[in-house]
């Protein structure tokens, strides 16, 4: 054991440099959506020579690429994923290699998941011959929001062959560089959107009476909602609600004919989250009916509970040990989204957060994922990459048992 870990940190420093290089590539040249086909040609480049196979769909410019142990084949295969796409925002870092792309920002990391995987496929494929199954290396675009992990499921990717575990990693710089963070069960939430069209008849400002004003509704109904979530909702399986967008009028003197309400609806389990979702209709439906209004309300469906399989997640924490990196057990879920979701809804595995502090911040008061001033240590990759591939080895070694 400890010649292994011993190894696998040396690979994860032997691939420091060509991954920092290409983490800036990346960074420089965001994508956002389900076409990252700029950076699916650095990975490809990056893996030139490499003994590995690959598949690709007609979704997304997701990338398959797959490693064949030679010491024999166990019939385990374990999945790595890391996601590839960007932000629709505007980079206030004044990094040398800042993004290059107006409006776009690699402010959650994925840049360096990316980079940190493909430093894993070189590292693993140069131990080939010790390796006595099969590493699936998913290199996925989409994540924010676009559902590319769903697109590449369909596209039947994970399939041929379809991996037993699966595990990945996400960049956090409000911890200290190199802890790992996470938890068994639910890590992440939901991510419903909500949107309700409250219809009453428009006229003059000055004579209401003769109107049926959809903006008090409106305002009732969002307050109604909170009140809804206080004390419909067990605070043992929570549920967040918040409604962002109001919309209704043209001008000061005239009562429009609709007002229109748009937010997030997070949960932690299948259960609340559908019985939310039929609370959020019954709530709209019933106030605008209270006040001779209709209602139509719309509810798009986002990505399901991130829930991480108690036995991958001890593996995890028992990987994290034996580099000699602390493991802070997260105390409760976040509430923020993840599309790794998908793929841990197909296969066993869990995900961890990867400190990332820059040396001499304070990881408390670090500009956050999604801050336009998001940077990170970049040296912490190389315990990234020694973590994926302790992670790989390990399970095709001994599955779930070690």
């Amino acid at each position: 054991m400890n010649a292994s870990r011993h190894d696998w940190t040396a690979a994860g420093l032997a691939e420091l440099d060509e991954t920092i290089a290409l983490r800036r590539a990346i960074h420089a040249d965001p994508e956002i959506g389900l076409r990252c086909d700029r950076t699916t040609a650095k990975i490809k480049a990056a893996l030139a020579g490499l003994p590995l196979e690959y598949r690709e769909g007609p979704s997304t410019s997701g990338l398959i690429a797959i490693l064949r142990g030679q010491r024999g084949d166990n019939g385990r295969t374990v999945l790595l994923r890391g996601d590839m796409d960007a932000l629709p925002m505007q980079e206030e870092t004044g990094l040398p290699f800042a993004s290059t792309v107006s409006g776009a920002m690699h402010a959650c990391g994925h840049d360096s998941h990316t980079a940190m995987l493909v430093g894993a496929a070189k590292a693993l494929s140069a131990r080939r011959d010790a390796l006595p199954g099969t590493v699936v290396f998913m290199f996925q675009p989409g994540e924010e929001g676009h559902h590319g992990a769903r697109e590449m499921i369909r596209d039947g990717l994970l399939t041929d062959p379809a991996p037993d575990a699966a595990f990945a990693l996400h960049i956090y710089p409000n911890a200290p560089a190199g802890v790992f963070v996470g938890r068994p069960g639910p890590l992440l939430a939901s991510t419903d959107t909500v949107h309700a069209t409250i219809r009453g008849k428009g006229g003059h400002a000055a004579m209401p009476h003769d109107c049926r004003d959809p903006i008090p509704v409106a305002c009732e109904i969002v307050g109604a909602l909170q009140v809804m979530i206080a004390r419909q909702v067990p605070v043992a399986d929570p549920a967040v609600l918040t409604i962002t967008q109001v919309h209704a009028g043209s001008s000061h003197n005239i009562i429009p004919e609709e007002a229109r309400i748009m937010g997030t609806l997070r949960t932690l389990s299948p259960a609340t989250r559908e019985a939310t979702r039929a609370a959020f209709r019954r709530t709209v439906e019933g106030i605008a009916a209270a006040h001779g209004m209709t209602a139509e309300v719309e509810i798009d469906e986002g990505y399901p509970v991130t829930l991480c399989d108690p036995r991958a997640t001890a593996m995890m924490q028992g990987v994290a040990a034996d580099l000699g990196a602390a493991w802070v057990p997260m105390p409760a879920p976040m509430m923020g989204g993840e599309d790794f979701s998908y793929v841990l809804q197909e296969v066993p595995g869990a995900m961890a957060f990867m400190g990332v502090a820059p040396e001499g911040s304070d990881p408390a008061s670090n500009p956050p994922l999604h801050n336009t001033r998001m940077t990170i240590d970049e040296a912490t990759m190389a315990r990234g990459i020694a973590m994926h591939c302790t992670l790989a080895e390990r399970y095709l070694e001994s599955g779930f048992g070690s």
